[in-house]
């Protein structure tokens, strides 16, 4: 793998048997994802991926799952903790087709649309990725924690500065 965490495949290598990968980041990788995902610490990141290519019908489908430890900051109480994601996914990739392929698609809103192959090849670590961060949470919180409110001004005091109520003082 290269220095960046990458695992590119060219289309053009493969054949239409399976195939299974296996990409795991470890040492400067596991530093690289943190950056990547913007989170505390990434202890663990592993993902399997089956591709299937077809060129019959020019489609790669790409199946499989990206399992992360990751270490992440409470948006309530400011405090590490550590959540692991298990991240399944399935989709497919048009060997063809191009953007303006797409643009032209006069396709609802339930229809698959493809995902498009750039410049030949595609990059196993960077869907895993993506995957993993489709399925992160937004706004992180430990298990149990609750955000309440408490408005720091009272009943009284909102209703006497109530925009209407001064108003309704003016027309008195």
């Amino acid at each position: 793998m290269q220095k960046n965490f990458s695992y590119t495949l060219k289309i053009e290598d493969l054949t239409q048997n399976k195939h299974k990968y296996h990409i795991e980041a470890k040492g400067a990788e596991l530093e690289i994802l943190k950056q990547i995902l913007k989170v505390e610490d990434v202890k663990s990141f592993e993902a399997d991926i089956e591709l299937k290519l077809n060129h019959k019908i020019h489609r790669l489908d790409i199946e499989g799952t990206v399992k992360a430890k990751l270490l992440l900051k409470s948006v309530i109480s400011l405090e590490d903790f550590e959540k692991e994601y298990v991240a399944p996914f399935k989709y497919f990739y048009d060997t063809q087709m191009t953007y303006n392929d797409i643009k032209e698609l006069d396709a609802d809103i339930e229809d698959e649309i493809p995902e498009i192959i750039e410049n030949g090849q595609i990059d196993l670590a960077q869907i895993a990725i993506e995957q993993l961060s489709l399925v992160m949470d937004d706004y992180p919180k430990k298990e149990g924690e609750v955000f309440t409110f408490k408005s720091e001004f009272d009943e009284e005091t909102t209703e006497l500065t109530h925009p209407f109520a001064i108003l309704k003082k003016l027309k008195k």
